[in-house]
């Protein structure tokens, strides 16, 4: 039988009130309580013994479009999912 310990730690936090709902619907729609999402991450944190994606600034290139795509331009357009990979694989 796992041995089991009791949950009695307390972590608060403040955040965004409409981040906090949002998240907290996800969670509910995975079967997930806020609770269970936050051991769920630490034990990710501990397994991987740093943060369990990859945080880091976008480089020069991806912060270029990702501007480009909230302004929507320079982008790249087609009518046809064929047309469209047929204008990205063109060549430059």
């Amino acid at each position: 039988m796992a041995k089991t310990t009791a949950k009695t730690a307390m972590i608060r936090a403040r955040t965004n009130p409409a981040l906090k709902a949002k998240a907290e619907a996800t969670l509910e729609k995975l079967g997930l309580s806020p609770s269970a999402a936050i051991n769920l991450f630490y034990r990710q944190i501990v397994e991987h013994r740093g943060l369990p994606f990859l945080v880091k600034l976008p480089n020069r290139a991806t912060r270029t479009a990702m501007r480009d795509a909230e302004t929507r331009r320079n982008l790249t357009r087609g009518t046809t999912i064929e047309e469209l990979i047929a204008k990205l694989d063109a060549p430059r």
